[in-house]
Parts: C-alpha cells; sequence; structure tokens
C-alpha cells in the first residue's frame, strides 16, 4: 500500500481530477451555448449555472422555440424565430448570482410567453 493511500491523499487527488473534469465538460457546455466564463466560478457556481441554463432551454421547447435557431452560431446573420427564446447573455462585470437571477426572470418571460403557432 502506497503512502498515498494510507494517508487518504490518493483519493482527494482522485476527488480533485474528477471535479475538475466535470467542471471542464460544464464550462465547455455553456460556452457551446455563449455563456461567458471568467474561471473564477466555484463548482456550485459552475453546477447553478448549467441547470439553470437547461431549466431555460426546456422552457424554450415547451413554447416551440428551436434551440438551434435561437442560439447564435459562428456563422451567418443571427436571425432567432423569437428575441424571448435567446439565452440572455452575462455581462463581463456580472456575478454568477446576478447572471442567475436574470436568466430565471429570462425563464419566467418564456414561460409567459405565448406558444409559436400560436398567433396572437
Amino acid at each position: 500500500m502506497s503512502r498515498a493511500d494510507r494517508d487518504g491523499t490518493g483519493e482527494d487527488e482522485t476527488r480533485r481530477a474528477e471535479r475538475q473534469r466535470v467542471g471542464s465538460k460544464i464550462a465547455a457546455r455553456l460556452a457551446r451555448v455563449g455563456v461567458t466564463l471568467t474561471g473564477e466560478e466555484s463548482d456550485e457556481g459552475l453546477v447553478s449555472l448549467l441547470e439553470t441554463v437547461e431549466q431555460f432551454e426546456r422552457a424554450v421547447q415547451l413554447k416551440g422555440g428551436d434551440l438551434m435557431v435561437d442560439e447564435p452560431g459562428v456563422e451567418g446573420p443571427f436571425q432567432p424565430d423569437d428575441a424571448h427564446f435567446v439565452l440572455p447573455r452575462r455581462g463581463d462585470d456580472e456575478t454568477v448570482a446576478q447572471y442567475l437571477g436574470r436568466l430565471r426572470d429570462a425563464i419566467d418571460v418564456v414561460e409567459r410567453h405565448r406558444r409559436l403557432g400560436d398567433g396572437a
């Protein structure tokens, strides 16, 4: 048995590596949908961001929005099918908590918005 295994540091290193791996995956997913990260976000902050972004996306889908159209890409002009369905951008000086608040407000707006194709 190695010293690292005896004193528990091997387990700590394994957990730390796993947290970093998961954090990197979450950060990549957030970056793909245009969420700006500073690198200072906590593990909990990243998870909260991802969960709230996914909640926003579900709300958009339930209202008939197409995430492929409503998320800006790198090609061509950005033309969402409805401006209410565009994920709000995080401001340069906006904390995770502030941005989460704006995302939740945007979710409320989407949930109250008419479903696409319903007319009016």
